[in-house]
């Protein structure tokens, strides 16, 4: 399972509405999470922003203990996601969405853990991943 920005940081996040969804997944897939590292400056940054320090270490420390995949993506990424970018300009949707959507794609995930349906919902990507908790 692809990860993007905002379901990670509701899985962080224990006021999230959406964390004890997030949290079940992440218990019954953790092996099958994976980052893309275009989120992981994002998330850091919001991690730091809205959550504070003690947050952002515990986040970064389990960064360092392998408790998600980090999959580093690709110049075939690159490409792909500015195809889904030109050909989805209507959504005004950013680089970092294409990229996760791009790394799903490569990888053949089942599904992508989000909760920004306008933009992942919107877009339709080879292997039809589920979007998860929606499609749970």
């Amino acid at each position: 399972m692809v990860c993007d920005t905002g379901a990670l940081l509701a899985l962080l996040d224990r006021d999230e509405r959406q964390h004890a969804a997030l949290l079940r997944l992440y218990r019954a897939h953790r092996a099958g999470w994976v980052l893309p590292a275009a989120i992981l400056p994002e998330v850091d940054y919001l991690v730091a922003a809205h959550l504070g320090g003690q947050a952002q270490d515990a986040w970064l420390a389990d960064l360092a203990q392998s408790a998600f995949s980090v999959d580093w993506g690709g110049d075939e990424d690159l490409a792909r996601a500015g195809e889904l970018h030109r050909q989805y300009r209507d959504l005004q949707m950013g680089w970092v969405d294409a990229l996760v959507m791009a790394c799903a794609e490569r990888l053949g995930a089942g599904a992508i853990a989000t909760l920004d349906l306008r933009h992942f919902g919107s877009v339709r990507l080879a292997g039809a991943p589920r979007l998860l908790p929606r499609d749970g």
